[in-house]
């Protein structure tokens, strides 16, 4: 008796959260009802009084300020790589021929690094899997070998360095 009491007491309890979601839900959707009534009052009142037209200037201003703004940081962005880049050749005049070449061998042998990593790495699991064949006795174990082999922090990781260096970095230069 006692274990069909606290059953139904957990399935009560365990409502509970989504009954006061359902309450706080319909509070806010009447509040915002409320405040749209009110929003619609206000510019009827001052669509009224003629103030509608001195609100679309005032709009076209703010769009104004933001495209200016929005100028101004990627002049300011581009100003910043063509420095990078002036600094990059004037350290590498001085530099020599191996150096300036390893520079820029940098990026994409640590990339190959880290594929190769992550190839060797899913290759051994794999090879320790195929060679202990009683560690899979059911397709869930395939599965959950497939997401340490495959884990979403690795792929996350491969997804970064393929995005890197196929993705849309190279249409900002365009």
């Amino acid at each position: 008796m006692l274990s069909l009491i606290s059953t139904l007491g957990g399935l009560l309890i365990s409502g509970l959260p989504k009954l006061l979601e359902y309450f706080q839900n319909k509070a806010d959707q009447a509040h915002e009802l409320r405040l749209a009534q009110v929003q619609t009052e206000r510019e009827l009142q001052l669509a009224a009084a003629g103030f509608a037209a001195q609100a679309r200037v005032e709009e076209i201003r703010t769009e104004q300020v933001a495209m200016q703004t929005e100028a101004q940081m990627a002049e300011a962005e581009a100003q910043m790589v063509r420095g990078a880049q002036e600094h990059d050749k004037v350290v590498l005049s001085k530099a020599s021929r191996w150096v300036a070449n390893y520079i820029g061998t940098v990026r994409p042998t640590v990339t190959y690094i880290f594929v190769f990593e992550l190839v060797c790495i899913n290759a051994f699991l794999c090879y320790y899997l195929w060679s202990n064949p009683s560690l899979i006795t059911s397709m869930d174990d395939v599965l959950r070998y497939a997401d340490i082999i495959f884990s979403p922090d690795e792929m996350a990781m491969l997804g970064g360095i393929i995005g890197f260096w196929f993705g849309s970095r190279n249409w900002s230069k365009k």
